[in-house]
């Protein structure tokens, strides 16, 4: 993928989604986050920031009220 830069670990959907890095990893264990964009790297999947902004999580826990939409 060209523009690697602009791609998010799981340390930066974490920081997006006001949640840990495991409770990020545990999300995208249980097919509770979108499909990553880049997978190139075995256990490191990627988002655009575009992919997680459109996105709304399901589940409990979730507070729509922190995030808006932009």
């Amino acid at each position: 993928m060209a523009d690697d830069q602009h791609l998010w670990g799981y340390p930066e959907v974490a920081a997006h989604l006001g949640i840990s890095v495991q409770a990020t990893r545990s999300r995208k264990s249980r097919g509770s986050l979108p499909e990553p964009d880049d997978t190139t790297i075995p256990d490191r999947p990627r988002w655009r920031p575009s992919t997680l902004h459109n996105w709304t999580p399901l589940g409990r826990g979730f507070r729509s009220d922190l995030h808006t939409s932009s």
